[in-house]
């Protein structure tokens, strides 16, 4: 069983006109199967939460903690925190011009397990994988990401997911971009990695449309960079019904 603890976490980013306050004190604990769906309008911190997990240098965690099994996340490199077990599918994947996705996510795997994969079984693996997100044999030759459509992209981080088996995976607006099928497909790979039981997950959203595919054991509303109130998937149909705007009235955006 894995545990990820974020403790009164508060975190700035760096602007022209200075260091900006993003995260104001975000209390939250994910364990190894279950899935929290992080809900909040544009500007309230979300994606700054997931930068600060994962280690984006742009981001400066000022105070508060986040520990992963009890092991301090912020002492650790961003290749520590991967080797660690955390895990971020990005809303705007990058593109790595030059470097095929077979030999990207062999080498990934190889990090994270700490010895390369029978090259036998390994493609054995990726090519079932691939064939549950109905990713043709192809891409593997095809650079990381490049001329993929968004789609595609998000089809590759899920991918990723089901090769490295993090403790925990943070999905950053997983759901941006895709259209009805690939909706579908992408949350079947994420339910069959819950499934597995082994990790939890930290599903970040602005929409209900994803959760008519994931169902979330928890929900949590993200405004003014902490969460203001917390429920089970009741909370994300008053959200589908209501929208934001109660909670931005009560709660300063973030902004970033």
């Amino acid at each position: 069983m894995a545990t990820l603890e974020i403790k009164d976490l508060h975190a700035s980013v760096t602007t022209d006109e200075g260091a900006k306050e993003i995260l104001k004190g975000v209390d939250l604990t994910i364990r190894s199967g279950e899935t929290h769906a992080i809900m909040g309008p544009n500007g309230s911190g979300k994606s700054t939460l997931s930068y600060a997990i994962a280690g984006h240098p742009k981001y400066e965690v000022t105070s508060g903690e986040i520990l992963l099994d009890g092991e301090d996340v912020l002492e650790m490199s961003v290749d520590e925190r991967a080797r660690a077990g955390l895990f971020l599918a990005m809303q705007y994947p990058v593109e790595v011009p030059g470097v095929s996705m077979s030999n990207f996510l062999r080498t990934a795997a190889t990090s994270v397990r700490g010895e390369a994969p029978k090259l036998r079984h390994w493609v054995k693996e990726v090519k079932e994988e691939m064939g549950k997100l109905d990713i043709s044999a192809e891409f593997a030759e095809r650079s990381v990401n490049e001329g993929f459509s968004g789609g595609e992209k998000k089809r590759h981080e899920i991918l990723q997911l089901a090769l490295l088996k993090p403790k925990i995976a943070v999905l950053d607006e997983t759901d941006s971009g895709l259209d009805v099928d690939a909706l579908r497909v992408v949350s079947e790979g994420v339910n069959a990695f819950k499934a597995a039981g082994d990790g939890g997950i930290m599903l970040i959203t602005h929409y209900t449309r994803i959760l008519k595919h994931i169902t979330p054991d928890h929900v949590h509303v993200f405004a003014g960079g902490k969460i203001v109130e917390s429920g089970g998937v009741e909370l994300a149909d008053e959200l589908e019904a209501n929208g934001y705007v109660k909670y931005a009235v009560k709660n300063e955006p973030a902004t970033a």
